[in-house]
């Protein structure tokens, strides 16, 4: 008979396990999908030494887990906590350690630090309470080559860009990310994403973005993301996967049928989700079309009194506010002239200020912009794309601490809890099994760690223990900047981040360069 891999430390006649800490009687879930056994976790170090029935030797600290889950320590795919991760207090990470999740994934959407070992020894030096792996950013790759500008580059600007991606790869990188809606990436045609998908390729990396059109064109989207992944072979993976726009409601089952196929056809290629019907991004991003956003901000602004320009500017933002309920389903995140306006939609600002909401759009637009929350999507696509097991767990969030100045999206602080507490145990909508490994082995797997994500001997000591009856989401989005509750005990690289629910304060987190030991 085969043992499995997880008792591969159990054979009979095992010497004594040398142990610090051992978590006795929990109901054990390895990150695979197989359902939870029965057992105890030891803990020696930074590693992780047994699971199941052992005998260890000397006087470890036990904790008793009866009643409770244990897995491995959530793995966040897509988060935007490069700059906040870099500086105190949001370098502990606490909205995400209280989620259970111990590695965050930065320079996504195509944005973040360039310099990938800089980038790293800055958190080495701020000290981190979580792991952070980071990925080549192909917006701010094109603008430090090229600036925000709308052409293809010159046959000497792309080896600029290949340069510095092949730097950020050696320096540890784990992939390339683009930002197809954003700026300057918007602008960048499929050969040249492929040829600098095929640097990261050279390193063993992937390939994330947030595609092109989230709405009626996601379908061409996708199929970019598949085609540039075919090209540079190397895997392919679609970052907050989603159907946004209440016109293009329905087509989650048609994009799940296109990369089920490219699947079968033998590409690998998955995405990530949080789960939530609201989206979050700038004012400018939703409701701009990108050949008004090239250029300086100051070009920017200027277009909006151009004669010729700008009578076409606000047709298009209005056609774009017909599609969102006039404006109904834009809510203010963040906005630095006006924190009053934080938490309402544009039909309500219109209301309180006398305008309309397209004036209020100009108005903001015009005193540098605000972050928003868009409510864009509809519960029956979204649940359909949780349930499918290539899909994993990502907040598309950052870190933060509670403030009075902004309502942003809850998902910084309640993605995990809420699918697995929500979703999985409260709802019983997909397995608890398939919950954890959406949020542990498979991003490890998507990523390409080795040595975290799931629950074996000899793997790093990332876990997390959580109770079922009360790991669930608190924040909302009137109210989102409150805690996630459940998470009992929380080990960073075998360090304790919160114990008996209370958070240490202790900083272990690591840099994760790929390729590095």
């Amino acid at each position: 008979m085969n043992l499995p891999v997880l008792f591969l430390s159990l054979l009979f006649g095992a010497n004594p396990i040398q142990a610090d800490l051992v978590l006795k009687n929990g109901s054990i879930y390895d990150g695979s999908g197989r359902p939870p056994i029965k057992g105890d976790v030891a803990i020696f170090k930074d590693k992780i030494v047994a699971i199941g029935t052992f005998e260890v030797q000397g006087s470890p600290k036990i904790i008793d887990v009866k009643g409770h889950v244990v897995a491995p320590g959530f793995i966040d795919l897509h988060t935007h906590s490069d700059y906040p991760m870099q500086k105190a207090p949001t370098n502990a990470n606490r909205n995400y350690l209280t989620q259970g999740v111990t590695t965050v994934v930065t320079g996504n959407c195509g944005s973040g630090p360039v310099d990938t070992a800089a980038f790293y020894k800055n958190l080495e030096k701020a000290g981190i309470g979580s792991n952070v792996a980071h990925q080549v950013p192909h917006n701010d790759v094109r603008a430090a080559v090229m600036g925000n500008v709308n052409r293809e580059p010159t046959p000497e600007e792309l080896l600029k860009m290949e340069k510095l991606v092949e730097k950020a790869m050696k320096d540890g990188a784990w992939g390339l990310s683009t930002g197809l809606i954003y700026n300057p990436g918007t602008y960048s045609k499929t050969p040249e994403l492929v040829t600098l998908a095929k640097v990261a390729s050279t390193h063993g990396g992937f390939y994330a973005s947030h595609i092109r059109d989230e709405g009626s064109g996601v379908l061409t989207a996708v199929n970019e993301a598949i085609t540039i992944g075919m090209q540079a072979k190397l895997p392919v993976h679609v970052s907050h996967i989603k159907v946004s726009g209440r016109n293009s409601w329905g087509k989650a089952g048609d994009v799940v049928a296109l990369i089920s196929q490219a699947r079968k056809n033998g590409i690998k290629v998955t995405a990530d989700q949080y789960p939530y019907t609201a989206s979050s991004t700038s004012l400018k991003a939703t409701l701009v079309p990108s050949q008004f956003r090239e250029g300086s901000l100051a070009d920017y602004t200027k277009r909006y009194s151009d004669p010729e320009v700008g009578p076409r500017l606000r047709t298009a933002i209005e056609d774009s506010l017909k599609s969102k309920k006039n404006g109904e389903d834009i809510r203010i995140a963040s906005y630095g002239r006006n924190a009053g306006w934080s938490g309402k939609n544009l039909v309500e600002i219109a209301k309180i200020t006398g305008k309309t909401p397209l004036e209020v759009v100009l108005e903001i637009e015009k005193n540098g912009g605000a972050q928003i929350v868009h409510f864009g999507m509809n519960e029956e696509d979204m649940r359909l794309f949780m349930k499918q097991d290539f899909v994993s767990t990502a907040s598309d969030g950052g870190s933060k601490i509670p403030d009075k100045s902004s309502v942003p999206h809850p998902r910084s602080y309640g993605t995990f809890s809420r699918k697995i507490g929500f979703y999985s145990i409260e709802q019983k909508w997909l397995p608890l099994e398939q919950a954890i490994r959406s949020s542990s082995g498979l991003p490890a797997d998507i990523i390409g760690f080795t040595d975290r994500g799931y629950l074996k001997a000899g793997y790093i000591a990332d876990v997390v223990v959580l109770d079922p009856e009360k790991f669930r989401d608190k924040a909302t989005y009137e109210k989102p900047h409150q805690y996630s509750e459940g998470v009992i005990h929380l080990f960073v690289n075998g360090v304790p981040v919160i114990e008996e629910t209370k958070a240490t304060g202790k900083l272990p987190g690591m840099a994760l360069r790929k390729n590095q030991k």
